[in-house]
């Protein structure tokens, strides 16, 4: 069993990680903004599901290979950079005359995607576990404990994110304030996909 000195270290490295500002606390927000907490949960289903999964694969393994092929960090960073770049196009968009402007609700598999191809989750849950693995303790049952306590510490730190996002634009539902609200959470997207360019 993974030791109280060691989960104590966990959750001081895993919650300020988690809960600070960065590209995927802007996603969250942004979907809470556009479609409030009942219309992001899908969304956020996926995303804490892939970090769930992305615990077990890089527990298991991946964080060797990553650390061994440095060009596969590459490779994620600049999909990362593409698929935040869609998210924005998503929001900003022209609908057809005559329609409300609007856009498809984000599924599971958006929230999924946002994860997977974000390289500042990947570089934290590498260093979760090459940091607080314990040889002494079985591998299985490490990993699939520290998988399930970081997701949980995701969503508990995740949901201040998309409630936040819901209570500041919640007021503005007008088809004025939607395509401001589109603009606004495009340029968002957009300002994450520059960050992570320039930063990761």
């Amino acid at each position: 069993m993974v030791s109280l000195q060691i989960w104590m270290l966990i959750v001081g490295f895993s919650v300020p990680m988690i809960i600070s500002p960065g590209p995927g606390n802007t996603i969250l927000a942004t979907a809470g903004g556009r479609f409030g907490v009942r219309g992001t949960v899908p969304f956020w289903f996926g995303f804490e599901a892939a970090n769930f999964v992305w615990c077990l694969v890089y527990g298991f393994g991946l964080s060797r290979l990553m650390h061994e092929v440095p060009a596969a960090a590459h490779v994620l960073k600049w999909a990362g950079i593409a698929y935040t770049l869609y998210l924005a196009y998503g929001f900003v968009k022209p609908s057809k005359p005559g329609k409300k402007a609007s856009m498809p609700r984000l599924s599971a598999l958006d929230g999924f995607l946002s994860v997977s191809l974000n390289p500042k989750i990947h570089s934290m849950i590498f260093v979760l576990f090459s940091q607080f693995l314990r040889p002494d303790v079985p591998l299985m049952q490490q990993v699939v404990q520290i998988a399930f306590v970081f997701t949980l510490l995701c969503i508990v730190c995740h949901f201040p994110w998309i409630y936040g996002g819901q209570v500041v634009f919640d007021r503005f539902n007008s088809e004025k304030s939607a395509k401001v609200q589109g603009y606004l959470f495009g340029g968002c997207m957009a300002a994450v996909a520059l960050f992570l360019a320039v930063t990761v």
